[in-house]
């Protein structure tokens, strides 16, 4: 049989022995030189020994943090409750504006004194009405013709009838010269006057007329004394118009008045910074001047009122009513007791104000709680080393009824006593 010859071997020929790891090769390169093998196996050995260290290291670092945080981390927080008595006085002190600090002894502290002073003008209508009228005027020419001549003189508001019955006053002293004669015949002497209508109205505007005098009726002069004017009367008018009355007058005082008097309050609290107290009768006003030009019965539309008016006040500053009120009740508590701000009262009222001179008599009331003293240093110094129930029977002796609670926290879980490093115990006081 004829030998088989094949291009190309079957897998099972062609399959060749496993090579194991150890027999693979690998080169390392390095510059200029031959790379060698080296087995895989001695690889990973030498990797392995150079780690060793890093992880002792790390596991020492380990150890060291433990142990540092077993003895400084654990801490204790002590809440401590201490009763609080409440402390409350009645006192009478007095704000004076001469007074330079608080002073306990004499009850006093120091008030200021703020004073301003507004005006104001402004124009109100007149309500009330009247009938307005004007009364005509003119000139005559007076003659005296009396015979013997002689001189005549007439006094001011001498009426003079005209020839139509409208009856006019003079408005001035009259003196008339005597007439001239010359044989039979008189020249008469004359003068000229100003002469005014006795009533309102333009009936009386009448034309050039002739005018006698009446009060000389029933007399020989009545024919010898006579005027005449040359023009016509003018002037004489009727209206309505508006007057001035009395209570226009009180009715722009109080409301002018009012409004300054507001305004001068304003200004005087303006000048108060919020660190003062003004107390409510503690502030005062004077109307100083009120006044019109005008008179009650003026015939006008409006008028003119101006009114002036001062505010003065006195004034004490918060801080210096609670600095004594604190001071008071620091004063007059046990010894070894504490104020607890937070529950500090202080309530007052004037029961009596001199504005004027700058003082104020205060009624007042004032409160707070007070505890026994707690030294937090020597508290903590006391309680090293010990556990919950020697902590509270510590606090028990040396507080005893000075304190209504406490409240104990160790930390971490595993600390059971308080420190002994006094910084790590926390004293905290709780009045809640």
């Amino acid at each position: 049989m004829a030998k088989k010859i094949y291009d190309i071997k079957p897998p099972k020929v062609a399959q060749k022995k496993a090579v194991s790891p150890e027999h693979v090769k690998i080169k390392k390169y390095r510059p200029g030189k031959v790379a060698k093998e080296q087995p895989v196996q001695k690889i990973k050995e030498k990797h392995s020994i150079s780690r060793r260290p890093v992880l002792i290291g790390v596991a020492i670092v380990i150890i060291l943090i433990a142990v540092y945080l077993f003895f400084k981390l654990p801490k204790a927080d002590i809440i401590i409750w201490p009763k609080v008595d409440t402390l409350s006085f009645k006192q009478t002190i007095t704000a004076d504006k001469s007074a330079s600090s608080v002073d306990i002894a004499n009850a006093v502290i120091p008030a200021k004194y703020f004073q301003a002073s507004k005006t104001n003008s402004q124009d109100f209508p007149a309500t009330g009405n009247a009938d307005n009228v004007g009364q005509a005027t003119g000139t005559i020419i007076i003659y005296n013709k009396v015979d013997p001549p002689e001189s005549l003189s007439f006094k001011t508001g001498t009426h003079f009838m005209s020839d139509s019955g409208k009856l006019f006053v003079s408005l001035q002293k009259v003196v008339i010269p005597a007439a001239t004669k010359s044989g039979s015949k008189i020249t008469p002497g004359s003068v000229q006057i100003k002469i005014q209508a006795v009533e309102g109205g333009s009936d009386y505007n009448i034309a050039p007329a002739s005018f006698s005098i009446p009060g000389l009726k029933g007399t020989s002069y009545y024919y010898s004394v006579y005027a005449t004017s040359t023009s016509a009367m003018a002037g004489g008018y009727t209206g309505k118009v508006k007057k001035v009355t009395d209570d226009d007058i009180q009715g722009a005082k109080d409301v002018l008045t009012g409004k300054t008097t507001s305004d001068a309050m304003s200004a005087v609290k303006s000048q108060i910074s919020a660190d003062y107290v003004l107390l409510d009768n503690a502030i005062l006003s004077n109307v100083t001047s009120a006044s019109t030009q005008t008179k009650s019965g003026a015939v006008a539309d409006n008028f003119t009122y101006q009114a002036t008016v001062q505010a003065s006040a006195v004034a004490f500053k918060k801080s210096d009513i609670d600095q004594f009120a604190k001071n008071y009740i620091i004063s007059q508590m046990p010894n070894g007791k504490t104020l607890l701000d937070n529950t500090f009262k202080n309530n007052y009222s004037a029961s009596s104000v001199d504005v004027s001179g700058g003082k104020a008599t205060i009624d007042l009331d004032c409160s707070s709680g007070v505890y026994q003293n707690i030294d937090k240093n020597s508290v903590a110094l006391s309680l090293i080393g010990e556990n919950a129930g020697q902590i509270n029977n510590t606090l028990n002796n040396s507080l005893g009824d000075q304190i209504s609670k406490v409240k104990i926290n160790f930390w971490p879980f595993w600390v059971v006593s308080a420190p002994n490093n006094q910084k790590a115990i926390n004293i905290e006081l709780k009045f809640q």
